[in-house]
């Protein structure tokens, strides 16, 4: 097995990260950051978010564990604790695996550059930097709506509990091949109206926004942020991708949600 190790800058993931290196080694694992079948990240959702990008080339081939070392981590399954069990379970591999649906974000230009097709665990955003985004919105080829307001965000399951979420999105569950589009300050009156509200989108359909052309936009994808020219469409749909995570002890996903959002209930008599 071939492992490579991504940590944070941070003081404590940076030590957690050397002593897991070590450890590993005396094991007899195999360090190797460049064409590795387990990334190991250190640090929190970030840091896990990084690495996936670094190694979305790889991602067939790929199972991702995170390691958490501040207060809270959706995608890490172990603290920083636990390094020597983390590498008990490695030694007892049997290569399973949880797997995530993923975005695939296709971007059209009105020049000669070339068509871009883009990858995102959590979500994708598209704004206007300049003025009202003013798009038309197509759900499999059809059109659905004229939206206009701050951009629109769609986002995979996993990441409906990220920027979707304060968003008003639902929580979806990763089961559920499906993506969800959220309005950001949508304008809605008696002139200009859209939905207004979530939409979920089969795994079978795609959603296209129809840009207005010489307008600057801006793409955040995941926590990257690119500046848009020329650009003129974008469409949304699940990737043939997939995240996989290596479930040596996976947290359900439902307790994850308990655990980031709700914590312990503590019920007291009436």
């Amino acid at each position: 097995m071939k492992i490579a190790i991504v940590a944070n800058h941070a003081k404590k993931s940076q030590d957690v990260a050397k002593e897991l290196k070590e450890k590993l080694a005396l094991a007899g694992f195999d360090l190797d950051c460049q064409v590795p079948s387990v990334v190991i990240t250190v640090g929190g959702d970030g840091t896990l978010l990084s690495a996936f990008h670094q190694y979305s080339h790889l991602l067939e081939r790929v199972r991702f564990i995170g390691v958490h070392t501040g207060h809270l981590g959706f995608y890490t399954d172990w603290r920083d604790y636990e390094i020597d069990l983390l590498i008990k379970s490695l030694t007892e591999e049997k290569r399973q695996r949880v797997s995530y649906p993923l975005l695939e974000v296709t971007l059209e230009y009105s020049d000669e550059q070339p068509t871009k097709t883009l990858i995102a665990l959590n979500e994708a955003t598209i704004r206007n930097i300049e003025r009202t985004m003013v798009a038309d919105v197509y759900i499999k080829d059809e059109c659905f709506e004229k939206y206009r307001g701050d951009g629109l965000s769609v986002s995979t399951p996993t990441g409906s509990t990220a920027y979707s979420k304060s968003l008003g999105g639902a929580v979806i569950n990763p089961k559920l091949k499906a993506i969800q589009m959220n309005e950001i300050a949508s304008i809605n009156n008696l002139v200009y109206r859209s939905l207004g509200s979530p939409l979920i989108i089969a795994q079978d359909e795609w959603i296209r926004i129809d840009l207005k052309r010489e307008d600057h936009y801006q793409l955040h994808l995941d926590h990257f942020v690119e500046s848009q020219v020329n650009l003129v469409s974008v469409t949304f749909k699940l990737s043939k991708k997939e995240i996989h995570f290596a479930s040596y002890r996976h947290t359900q996903f439902w307790r994850r949600v308990n655990d980031a959002f709700i914590g312990k209930i503590e019920y007291k008599d009436e």
